[in-house]
C-alpha cells in the first residue's frame, strides 16, 4: 500500500476527515475475518492514511452493533473496548503497536513479539493527537455510533527509532478491530493472519507499506 504525502501543516485531529477529502485520500475496508468458526462477526470498518513527512495520520470509520469504553485512562486495557489499531513495523527489528479506543484512549508499545514489550513513555504517548466522534466520556457497552477516531502520530511517538522524515520509508503494518469484551467479540485484520487463535502481534503477516 502506498501513503500518500499531504500538506497536513498545523492541522488538529479533527480536521483529518476534510482534509483525507480534500486529497483524494482512499479508504480501506478490512474484511479479513480470520477465525470465523469463533469469532464470525464483521463490524463494518473502514481506514485511511496519509503522511506529511513528519507525521502520519489515520481517520478509522467504524459501525458495529454495540460499543464499549471503560478504560479511563491511557495504557489501561484498551483491547478490551471498541478498539482500533495501528501495528507498525519501520524495520526488521521490532513493530510498535498504537491501539485505540472508541473514546481515543491509547496504548503505544514497542519489542520484536508480544512479549517483554517497552510500554511507550508519557511524552511520546502525549505526543499524539487524537480525536474521536463520540467524545472522550466512559461508558459501559450499548448501541451507539457510528463512530470515528482521527489520530496524528508524529515520528517522535516511536520512541525506539530516530525517524527525520517518512518520506520514501518502506516498512510493514497491519490494522486492526477488536472488542475482547464486547457481548460480541471479534478480531478482524486488514493483511489476513493464518494462525490458529486470535493474535494480532504476527509481524510475519504485516503487509508492505511505503510512504511517498
Amino acid at each position: 500500500m502506498k501513503i500518500q504525502k499531504i500538506n497536513a501543516a498545523g492541522i488538529t485531529a479533527d480536521k483529518v476527515a476534510s482534509v483525507f477529502k480534500e486529497n483524494r485520500i482512499e479508504y480501506n475496508s478490512v474484511e479479513n475475518v480470520n477465525w470465523p468458526e469463533e469469532f464470525p462477526y464483521r463490524p463494518d470498518f473502514k481506514f485511511a492514511v496519509a503522511h506529511d513527512g513528519k507525521n502520519i495520520l489515520i481517520h478509522y470509520k467504524v459501525s458495529e452493533k454495540t460499543s464499549r469504553a471503560v478504560a479511563q485512562e491511557d495504557c489501561g486495557r484498551v483491547w478490551e473496548d471498541s478498539c482500533v489499531e495501528f501495528f507498525f513495523a519501520p524495520d526488521a527489528d521490532g513493530y510498535y503497536n498504537f491501539e485505540c479506543t472508541c473514546i481515543g484512549k491509547l496504548l503505544i508499545a514497542y519489542g520484536a513479539d508480544r512479549h517483554e514489550r517497552q510500554q511507550a513513555p508519557k511524552e511520546a504517548l502525549e505526543s499524539v493527537h487524537r480525536w474521536a466522534s463520540i467524545g472522550n466520556g466512559t461508558f459501559e457497552e450499548k448501541a451507539c455510533g457510528p463512530w470515528e477516531v482521527a489520530l496524528i502520530i508524529p515520528a517522535s511517538a516511536l520512541f525506539k527509532h530516530n525517524i527525520g522524515d517518512f518520506c520514501s520509508l518502506k516498512a510493514k503494518a497491519n490494522f486492526y478491530k477488536c472488542g475482547d469484551l464486547l457481548s460480541t467479540p471479534h478480531f478482524i485484520s486488514w493483511a489476513p493472519i493464518q494462525t490458529k487463535t486470535p493474535d494480532f502481534h504476527r509481524p510475519e503477516f504485516f503487509a508492505e507499506i511505503e510512504f511517498d
